[in-house]
C-alpha cells in the first residue's frame, strides 16, 4: 500500500508496514522513545542506538564535518541519513526510513520528522521487532537500489594498518615472499603509490611500475588489489592544475573543501562534468589494465558533497552516477569496494562498503 500524507499517527491499528509517498511527513508517536537508531551518512560516520537526545558534537569539528553529512552537522536535534528508529517498548520498534536518495530524519520529542531535499520520495514506514522493521526496509531498499553482491567476501592483506604510507616496492616484494602460504586470497596495496591524491600514477617508489606489481601478486597464486580515491584530488596534482572546472564550486565561485590530507587541501570531482567522468573511466580502466581486480575507492563522499554543479540534480544522485560509471568500467568480475561512501547511494553497485572509521594508536583523535 502507498499512500500520500504530511502527518502519520501512529496507533494499535496502524499496518505493520506502509509506504507513504511525500518529500517531508511527520510520525506522531503513541508514547516516549526510550532509545533512538540513528543512521550514519557514510563509512566513517556513527551509526547506532543512542539515548533519545542530541549527542554533543565531537572535536575536532573538522573531523565531525568530514564525517556527517555536512549539510546536517550541526543539527541540534537528534538525527539521521535517510533512516531512524525509535524504541517505543522492549521488541517494539518504529522506523521511518527513505526509500530514495537525499534525506534525512529526526526525532524531536514524540515525532519522527522526514524531509527529503528534492521533489519528493517513498517512504517506509514500519513497526514490530528490530529485526522486522530493518528488514524491512532492507527488502524495499534492495528493490529500488539493488540488492547485496552475490561475491564471496575474499580474504585481504593490506598493506595500510602494517605500514600506512610508508610502502615501496622493495617492501612489498618482501612481504609477498614472507606470507607464504597463509591464507590470503588478495594482497590490496593501499595509499603510498600514487604520484599525487588525483595523479593516479606510479610514483617514484615503484620504479618497476604498477603492472609488474600486480603481476608479482599474481605469480604467487593470488588477486591483486589497489587502492585509489578517485573523487578527490589535492591542489598540487596535475588533473586539478590543468582542468580547474572539473571540480566542485561553491555558491560564490570558490572551490569546495572536501577536507585537508596529505599535508594539503582537497576538492571534490564533479561528477557531472562529461570530461570527469570520461577521465574518471579511463583511471578505472588503466587499473584493471595494470592488472588489479579487486579496487578499494576511498573518500567517495567527496562525489555527494553540496555545491554547484555542471548539471543540475540532487547531490546524491550525482555521486550515484559516478559509481555507475565506475563500475561499468571496471567490468563485472572486479571485486569494488567502497570506502568514506555514502551509504544508500552506494547499494547496489559495490560489492562491498566499508563501515566503521580508521583504528589508531590514540584515543583522543
Amino acid at each position: 500500500m502507498i499512500i500520500s500524507r504530511m502527518d502519520i499517527l501512529i496507533n494499535e491499528m496502524t499496518p505493520a508496514s506502509q509506504i507513504v509517498a511525500d518529500s517531508s511527513l511527520t510520525v506522531n508517536l503513541p508514547g516516549a522513545s526510550r532509545a533512538f537508531y540513528r543512521h550514519g551518512w557514510q563509512s566513517w560516520s556513527l551509526a547506532a542506538w543512542t539515548e533519545p537526545a542530541p549527542l554533543p558534537i565531537p572535536r575536532p569539528k573538522i573531523l565531525h564535518t568530514l564525517q556527517a553529512d555536512p549539510c546536517y552537522a550541526n543539527e541540534m536535534l537528534s538525527h539521521g541519513s535517510w533512516v531512524g528508529a525509535v524504541e517505543l517498548a522492549e521488541d517494539d520498534i518504529l522506523l521511518l526510513g527513505s526509500l530514495g536518495l537525499d534525506a534525512h530524519v529526526w526525532l524531536n520529542e514524540n515525532q519522527l520528522k522526514g524531509r527529503h531535499e528534492a521533489d519528493g520520495c517513498d517512504w517506509l514506514i514500519a513497526r514490530g521487532s528490530e529485526e522486522f522493521v530493518f528488514a524491512t526496509y532492507a527488502e524495499e531498499l534492495g528493490k529500488r537500489l539493488g540488492g547485496r553482491s552475490n561475491k564471496p567476501a575474499p580474504r585481504v592483506w593490506c598493506s595500510w594498518y602494517s605500514l600506512y604510507t610508508a610502502i615501496d616496492e622493495s617492501i612489498l616484494n618482501q612481504i609477498f615472499d614472507n606470507l607464504e602460504d597463509l591464507p590470503f586470497d588478495v594482497l590490496q596495496v593501499d595509499d603510498g603509490w600514487q604520484r599525487a591524491i588525483g595523479d593516479w600514477e606510479a610514483n617514484e617508489k615503484f620504479p618497476s611500475g604498477m603492472a609488474a606489481l600486480a603481476q608479482r601478486i599474481k605469480s604467487g597464486g593470488r588477486r591483486a588489489g589497489l587502492w585509489l580515491a578517485p573523487l578527490i584530488a589535492v591542489e598540487s596534482s596535475r588533473v586539478f592544475r590543468e582542468h580547474p572546472d572539473w571540480f566542485l564550486r561553491g555558491e560564490q565561485g570558490e572551490f569546495v573543501s572536501a577536507g585537508f590530507n596529505w599535508g594539503e587541501r582537497l576538492y571534490a570531482l564533479d561528477t557531472t562534468h562529461p570530461a570527469a567522468l570520461d577521465w574518471l573511466a579511463a583511471r578505472m580502466k588503466q587499473v584493471r589494465a595494470w592488472g588489479y581486480d579487486y579496487l578499494k575507492l576511498d573518500f567517495l563522499y567527496a562525489g555527494a558533497l553540496p555545491g554547484k554543479r555542471l548539471a543540475d540534480m540532487p547531490r546524491e544522485e550525482a555521486y550515484r552516477g559516478a559509481l555507475k560509471v565506475i563500475r561499468e568500467a571496471l567490468g563485472a568480475d572486479a571485486f569494488f569496494l567502497t570506502c568514506g561512501a555514502p551509504i544508500l547511494p552506494s547499494l547496489g553497485l559495490c560489492d562491498a562498503l566499508r563501515v566503521g572509521p580508521d583504528v589508531g594508536g590514540e584515543w583522543e583523535n
